[in-house]
């Protein structure tokens, strides 16, 4: 009876290992190229931060994670056609905060941003900042504020574009809190924006960080205010909105990165902690601060309630002013 115990206990382990070779293989992540897709055209701020992690995370793991540009329609063509993709761990989503804007700007966008998607971590954040060309005698938000009540046909704000987070804070923050008579001139882009205020074409300019940093340094832009909780590193001397008498104002620039829904749990969890990982990175860091923001990794479920408090802002805005696409 030995011989056939032995081979029976032989059997046994040979299915064993099988099976635990068969369990590993299937556990094994990633084993294939990994799309980012990324909702806007190559070039800009967004695109520059997704291929960073990009090339961190195929350094990591052996296997290429590549950006794919899908822009269009503020964004909403490619945070849809990541939303359609399988849930299998090979296709996520690193968008801006237009993931919650749009759905509440447009009348109908083909996604949801909170039934399509599975949170992963955040990535970056910045403020805006409020400027003024320096031909604009305001050296403050009350003196800017005092200087639009006295004169309201001669000022202007330039954004991004209609319907961008600057746009809304504009709308909100001179209309609906102060009721002032100041006309919003959209732009195609920062670039354009920046540029008509270089040349005092518009007086007041709303945008991140890079956009406005180079022109605030060499005193060509004057910076009144920053449109979050607290003061921007880059510019600790420029005051928040609250603190120049402003309060329930804020606006941050950030990227996350999402999952479409259904994305397993460990795959979820595998992408949170290599981005954790990757915004530790000195190099990283230095990086980002080259572009002028902040690493912010967060876990999944942070993510998910900053998305919904985010939705829920800019939802209330939205109402305020009345903007609206389509």
């Amino acid at each position: 009876m030995r011989p056939i115990t032995q081979c029976v206990l032989a059997a046994s382990l040979a299915l064993f290992a099988t099976a635990t070779f068969g369990q590993a293989q299937a556990q094994k992540y990633p084993e294939r190229p990994v799309r980012l897709v990324v909702p806007y055209p190559a070039g800009g701020p967004t695109d520059a931060i997704a291929r960073l992690v990009a090339q961190k995370l195929s350094e990591k793991n052996g296997v290429q994670f590549y950006v794919e540009n899908i822009g269009g329609a503020g964004a909403t063509i490619g945070i849809a056609n990541a939303a359609k993709a399988a849930p299998d761990g090979y296709t996520a989503l690193l968008t801006t905060q237009d993931v919650v804007v749009q759905p509440v700007l447009r009348a109908k966008v083909p996604f949801d941003p909170f039934k399509n998607f599975t949170p992963v971590s955040l990535i970056v954040s910045g403020p805006e900042l409020i400027v003024v060309n320096p031909s604009v005698p305001a050296k403050s938000m009350k003196e800017l504020i005092a200087l639009i009540k006295a004169d309201p046909d001669k000022y202007n704000y330039a954004t991004p574009g209609f319907g961008t987070t600057p746009h809304l804070v504009g709308e909100n923050l001179f209309k609906i809190s102060h009721g002032l008579k100041v006309a919003h001139v959209p732009f195609q882009g920062g670039a354009a924006a920046v540029q008509a205020t270089l040349a005092g074409q518009t007086q007041i300019f709303m945008n991140v960080v890079p956009t406005v940093a180079p022109y605030i340094k060499d005193g060509k832009l004057r910076p009144l205010a920053v449109v979050s909780k607290t003061r921007s590193r880059f510019f600790p001397d420029v005051p928040t909105l609250e603190e120049a008498g402003i309060p329930k104002h804020e606006s941050l620039y950030w990227v996350a990165a999402l999952f479409p829904a259904g994305t397993p749990k460990d795959k979820v969890d595998f992408l949170q902690r290599q981005i954790a990982e990757i915004l530790k990175q000195p190099d990283i860091q230095e990086r980002l601060t080259t572009l002028g923001f902040d690493g912010a990794p967060s876990t999944a479920e942070e993510l998910g309630k900053f998305m919904r408090a985010e939705f829920d802002k800019w939802d209330s805005v939205v109402r305020a002013t009345g903007i609206k696409i389509d």
